[in-house]
């Protein structure tokens, strides 16, 4: 459920906000102060702020200033202040929207709903999920071409990090050193195996914690190497 946190002096407009936003299904929380306001919005994750310029405490252009410098989450500010001025003001500083008061509660519903909706289009069109491997506490960034063990980054040439993933990829099957460098080097071995072999001691110096008894690349003698799972 979508959590709206109200910041707003006034009791009796709070309270309606609340009700009719609960009535279309959101989770609502209120702060009738700007600086308890603020320590809430911070604190916890909401969804939208409605968030009234004048406040005891702080006022909402200052809330408004420091929610927007930790989060992008939507804000709608609302006042009884109809100066352009204000308006330009609060816009100025970080808000999606600006409603002058008296306005319908209705109206306040059709815009939250509206900014939220803009809101999550926004983020799952920016979100770009990275393609990642994981097996037993290694983690295989593809898309950032990171590598990680037991959470600690550990550094990776760039062929170090090719061979490591297709083997991490292709689990359980054993290949040949002349099948590793053809897929990796994408060429025929004449004579440069060592060049695989090299790569997997480097590998396993990284990724295993006892090189002497691997435990994610295993040799298989006179064949070539697997990685187990």
């Amino acid at each position: 459920m979508s959590r709206i946190l109200i910041i707003e002096d006034e009791e009796a407009i709070a309270d309606l906000e609340k009700d009719y936003l609960e009535l279309s299904g959101f989770e609502v929380e209120i702060e009738h102060a700007g600086d308890t306001g603020l320590l809430k919005a911070l604190k916890e994750e909401f969804n939208l702020i409605i968030l009234d310029l004048m406040l005891p405490g702080m006022d909402g252009f200052e809330v408004c200033k420091k929610i927007r410098e930790e989060k992008n989450v939507p804000i709608l500010m609302v006042s009884a202040k109809k100066d352009d001025i204000d308006k330009i003001r609060g816009l100025g500083l970080g808000a999606d929207d600006y409603m002058t008061k008296p306005f319908s509660p209705s109206e306040l519903v059709a815009r939250v709903k509206a900014h939220m909706a803009r809101y999550e289009r926004l983020v799952s069109t920016n979100q770009k999920t990275n393609d990642i491997v994981e097996i037993r506490g290694i983690k295989i960034d593809k898309t950032a071409r990171r590598v990680y063990v037991d959470g600690e980054e550990k550094a990776f040439t760039t062929k170090e990090f090719d061979l490591l993933t297709f083997l991490a990829e292709n689990p359980n099957h054993v290949f040949t050193k002349e099948e590793l460098f053809r897929e990796i080097w994408d060429m025929d071995s004449i004579g440069d195996i060592a060049t695989v072999t090299v790569h997997i001691k480097k590998i396993r110096e990284k990724i295993e914690f006892d090189t002497a008894n691997p435990q994610y690349i295993e040799t298989i003698w006179g064949v070539g190497y697997r990685f187990k799972v």
